[in-house]
């Protein structure tokens, strides 16, 4: 199972458009690029790959990166920065299953696999929506995945785990979330080769967010920056929880300074592991 990170960083990406900080700036120098959150896993057993989140960087990414386009997308939440790449699916493909989940969000009424055949009607003789269950498995590209319910208010959301059946090998993603992911969703996402953990920024920030910082550990850092997403120490603490065997920090955004903005282990597009 190989895995690229296509895109690594927040809803703005570093760097971000419009920004002369010392974060952006070096990013601009060192011509490193954290867009916006697309994950492809690839099957080189069966050939067939997966794409999860449908980032508005997709043209651009998929330019950038010597993969192939997905055999099936899998969608965590309806944020745009993970879902209005879709759009992209015009004309690249003939028929594209998508994989979401079934549960109603009482803030929209809708399930994200309702919001997707929605919002993307004009696309229904190319994207068929498959609902899914979340922690039940379901097997695609001769893979196991899982949708596992996180904590990004005010809307559900949804980390991912693949598992290649035959090999073993693991990729648990969080997706975007808080600290306080469910114990159930845990469990699913425990022991991985890979976790993609959610670290906005470092917990020292919390200090400049009107929320402050929330699910503080022992040594009173905060694991949550407000309330949707952790920090790096929050990912890091998860990853233990895990017993994660590696663990890449992603959806980074470019409020980390410039000096920790891209260190260890803070991803940047263009990773790639086989797992």
């Amino acid at each position: 199972m190989r895995v690229t990170l296509l895109g690594t960083g927040d809803t703005t990406g570093t760097p971000t458009v419009g920004c002369d900080c010392d974060t952006c700036t070096e990013a601009r120098e060192r011509e490193i690029s954290r867009s916006r959150f697309s994950v492809h896993v690839e099957n080189e057993r069966t050939g067939e790959s997966l794409l999860i989140d449908f980032s508005p960087d997709f043209r651009q990414q998929f330019l950038d990166n010597d993969v192939p386009l997905p055999d099936v997308g899998i969608v965590t939440h309806i944020h745009f920065d993970h879902l209005d790449g879709l759009g992209n699916a015009y004309r690249l493909f003939d028929a594209l299953p998508v994989n979401a989940p079934n549960e109603v969000d009482p803030a929209t009424d809708e399930s994200v696999a309702e919001t997707i055949r929605r919002k993307y009607d004009y696309l229904e003789d190319r994207v068929g929506v498959q609902a899914r269950t979340p922690l039940e498995p379901f097997e695609t590209c001769g893979l196991e995945v899982q949708f596992v319910p996180v904590d990004h208010p005010p809307l559900l959301c949804y980390g991912v785990v693949v598992e290649d059946p035959e090999t073993g090998a693991k990729l648990s993603l969080t997706g975007d979330s808080s600290y306080d992911i469910p114990a159930e969703s845990r469990d699913a996402l425990r022991n991985p080769d890979l976790l993609l953990a959610d670290a906005i920024v470092p917990a020292s920030s919390c200090e400049h967010h009107p929320l402050g910082g929330r699910h503080h550990g022992p040594d009173g850092v905060p694991r949550t920056f407000g309330s949707k997403h952790m920090t790096r120490e929050g990912a890091l603490a998860l990853a233990d929880d895990l017993d994660a065997d590696r663990t890449r920090l992603v959806h980074v955004a470019h409020f980390y300074p410039a000096d920790e903005a891209f260190q260890e282990p803070l991803a940047v597009d263009g990773e790639r592991y086989d797992l």
